[in-house]
């Protein structure tokens, strides 16, 4: 009986190819995102390099890592070669990096614009799988004085409370507001619910002296600003 071969380590690779040689001569930005997670998953199997499963894997959602991070470790282990072990490493590094990434949106000192709102919120918002509704209150210089979750579901004028949105805003002492929800359908087009809240609000808000600079619909890659489309 001849023995089992071993899995296609790195360790068998050329130079060229060991993606952890690669990262220290060339350095991180280096390597594609197949190599970053070969490194993480180690050795590939009999049939194939850690790589090429990587690139496997990566096929399986268009080569997109956001897709990649909602990925269960139950659905990675359905890869052939993908352990329990291997699917919470990647997991794991995948929810730090997203981690990482919130931490980045929570340190932008001032809103100057749409992407600036775009980037703060897309890391809490823009990967649920339902709606959420937020507001930014900021002060006369633009700076984000408070951030909240109003509510969760479908959005529509009665889930969003106008007079907390009010009493929040004169608490803080906010003179603006940006409002803003997730479309996980990843659709940009605004609906009636939409236009409908963003009127409510703006016409309670001018009655305190409290302007509605924007509403945002985001999705996991892009956003629609009602601001720069002339639509508020």
């Amino acid at each position: 009986m001849q023995p089992k071969p071993a899995p296609f380590s790195i360790k068998n690779w050329s130079e060229d190819d060991k993606p952890r040689e690669k990262l220290l001569l060339k350095g991180r930005r280096a390597l594609t995102d197949a190599e970053l997670v070969a490194i993480l998953i180690g050795s590939g199997t009999t049939e194939e390099s850690a790589v090429a499963l990587s690139r496997r894997i990566l096929a399986s959602v268009n080569h997109q890592l956001g897709p990649l991070g909602k990925l269960t470790v139950s659905q990675l282990m359905q890869f052939k070669g993908i352990g329990k072990a291997k699917a919470v490493t990647i997991a794991a590094a995948l929810e730090l990096g997203r981690r990482r990434r919130l931490e980045q949106a929570a340190e932008i000192p001032r809103v100057s614009s749409s992407r600036d709102v775009f980037e703060y919120l897309q890391p809490l918002i823009g990967e649920l799988p339902h709606e959420e509704f937020w507001i930014l209150y900021l002060n006369n210089a633009n700076r984000v004085l408070h951030s909240e979750s109003l509510s969760k579901g479908g959005i529509t004028g009665t889930l969003v409370d106008v007079r907390l949105v009010m009493k929040q805003a004169l608490a803080v002492g906010a003179v603006a507001l940006i409002l803003a929800h997730n479309h996980p359908s990843g659709t940009l087009k605004p609906s009636a619910a939409d236009r409908q809240i963003t009127n409510k609000l703006k016409a309670a808000a001018g009655a305190l002296d409290v302007k509605i600079l924007d509403h945002l619909i985001i999705t996991e890659r892009d956003y629609y600003s009602f601001a720069d489309h002339k639509a508020l």
